[in-house]
């Protein structure tokens, strides 16, 4: 939702992550526009502004989920805007201020029907966190690294259908993911990246030759990095391989610590660098649901499989949650790895310029967290998208 805020809103006595560093007993002034006017300490003031005391709790930028299929009982496939609505909230509620909803491989249709929503659900607004466009992930894909993703949906880049799609998304796709080593896909690859598109690789059994080749093309990240994609061997280094050697690339990271080993996601930081990692959630319909069979998968103990436990099928993580996880997996402080789920994701996004850091211009997109880095708070554009209720365990999204 749009609204502006009806005055000015100071919060007070803050532990900022502001993204260069943090202030103590920071404060941070918003507009009514939602847009953030300054950040820094008691010089900050506004006597007509509300003010609002944070009591020494800390305070981050947003975390931005480029690669999030549903949540809540939710997915961009319905088609609904009741389900984008859904997964706006139930992500806002874990930490996430801004989001690509992801499609999947689908029939020509269903995808475009995903589409359309989507630029419907742009124009109207979501009620938690900020919908900033589509990650269309397939139908590019190899069935060889299908993954979860339906080896009866899966095609050759056809570029008349890519078209259609670019089409009825309206400016919307943001990031595609395809198999560049497919029919097809190099050129798509080329087309998308001419458009302004982030080319991803991803479900790709593809050398580290026809690597370079995409990177030469416009490639510049890989979906979900060691899942789905030919594996790192020492000599063919494969998809895998690539993303660690290439600086080109972002490598994508699903840090649930079951798609990837948690010493796996230490190495990725350790070569890559923060800055080179872009930590998503992968996150499917049961995400936030008790344990239990939907539709194709099942989720036992929070993994999702495909029935015939064949393979994972997307995730039930939320974006605080792989917060909390690169911290512990890695050993790494607050301060390296939070651009993993902030600048990182704007910035392959291309939204750099208003999402990912608490700076002056920038929109108000921050949560409100303890000294555990339990959630109270989520802001989006300045407006309160979730609070704690008192005395609750378990948040509803």
């Amino acid at each position: 939702m749009h609204n502006h805020l009806n005055r000015r809103l100071l919060l007070t006595n803050g532990r900022i992550y502001a993204g260069g560093g943090r202030i103590e007993e920071g404060r941070l002034l918003i507009g009514v526009d939602g847009r953030i006017e300054a950040v820094g300490g008691t010089e900050v003031t506004a006597a007509d502004a509300q003010t609002l005391d944070l009591g020494g709790a800390i305070v981050i930028p947003g975390l931005v989920d480029q690669h999030v299929h549903g949540g809540g009982g939710c997915q961009t496939m319905d088609a609904t805007h009741e389900c984008l609505n859904g997964m706006s909230l139930f992500h806002a509620a874990h930490g996430t201020t801004s989001f690509l909803a992801t499609t999947e491989s689908a029939a020509e249709e269903r995808i475009v029907a995903a589409l359309r929503n989507a630029v419907q659900a742009a124009e109207r607004g979501l009620e938690g966190a900020e919908m900033l466009g589509v990650h269309l992930e397939g139908p590019f894909l190899n069935p060889v690294r299908c993954g979860a993703q339906d080896k009866a949906n899966i095609r050759p880049a056809d570029p008349a259908e890519l078209e259609r799609y670019l089409e009825a998304a309206g400016g919307l796709i943001r990031i595609v993911t395809v198999a560049p080593e497919i029919g097809g896909g190099m050129a798509a690859a080329e087309r998308l990246s001419r458009a302004g598109i982030t080319v991803s690789v991803g479900h790709s059994d593809a050398t580290l030759a026809q690597m370079r080749e995409a990177i030469r093309l416009g490639a510049t990240q890989t979906t979900h990095h060691f899942n789905g994609m030919s594996p790192f061997h020492h000599r063919e280094p494969g998809a895998a391989g690539a993303g660690l050697i290439c600086p080109e690339l972002t490598t994508e990271l699903i840090a649930d610590g079951i798609h990837v080993h948690p010493d796996a996601v230490k190495l990725l930081f350790d070569v890559k660098g923060p800055r080179g990692v872009c930590v998503i959630t992968d996150a499917v319909y049961c995400a936030g649901l008790p344990d239990g069979e939907y539709g194709e998968t099942t989720m036992k103990d929070g993994q999702v499989w495909l029935k015939d436990g064949s393979s994972l099928a997307g995730s039930s993580l939320t974006m605080l949650q792989a917060l909390k996880n690169v911290l512990a997996f890695t050993g790494r402080s607050l301060e390296e790895v939070l651009p993993s789920l902030t600048e990182v994701p704007a910035r392959q996004i291309g939204v750099s310029e208003r999402k990912g850091r608490l700076e002056a211009g920038m929109d108000a997109d921050f949560l409100v967290l303890d000294e555990a880095l339990e959630l109270k708070s989520t802001y989006v554009r300045g407006r309160l998208a979730y609070a704690k209720a008192a005395g609750a365990e378990k948040p509803k999204g």
